[in-house]
């Protein structure tokens, strides 16, 4: 397994608006809109939508399939908060007996666990391991190829 990648926060991110139309986009099929409804150039800053605390804010890039069932898969890169207290249902990132993970931190029969996405990855019981946890994600970024 490779050694995750991390990458600390800027001080202040420049700002980078792009297009982003008030229209919404349906998963489903429901009708097609005018191309032109509701794009009053509004803007979009990646960086105000994902980044809420900058100074807290610190982003990973994924190895592994441990967490696919909850989205998250190899390559991606993850947006992650030290300032939010985990709580069992968020995903973490942890450092646990020297390993960096990302796992979703859950309470079963009142112990604590860090749970993967995946049945082939058991559940870690952490009341007995060295485990800090870094910080909660709060998004990941994925990317299809094109």
């Amino acid at each position: 397994m490779r050694a995750p990648e991390i990458f600390h926060p800027h001080p202040a991110p420049p700002y980078r608006a792009l297009p982003y139309p008030l229209a919404t986009i349906r998963a489903g099929i429901s009708g097609f809109p005018s191309p032109a409804e509701d794009y009053v150039g509004r803007t979009l800053d990646l960086n105000e939508r994902l980044v809420k605390r900058p100074s807290a804010t610190f982003f990973m890039s994924v190895a592994g399939d441990s967490m696919e069932g909850f989205g998250i898969h190899d390559g991606d890169t993850l947006v992650v908060d030290r300032s939010i207290d985990a709580r069992p249902g968020h995903i973490v990132v942890a450092l646990v007996d020297g390993e960096v993970i990302v796992k979703r931190y859950e309470l079963i029969g009142r112990r604590p666990y860090l749970c993967s996405g995946n049945d082939r990855y058991a559940p870690i019981p952490i009341a007995d391991l060295d485990c800090q946890v870094w910080g909660v994600v709060r998004s990941v970024i994925h990317e299809y190829p094109v």
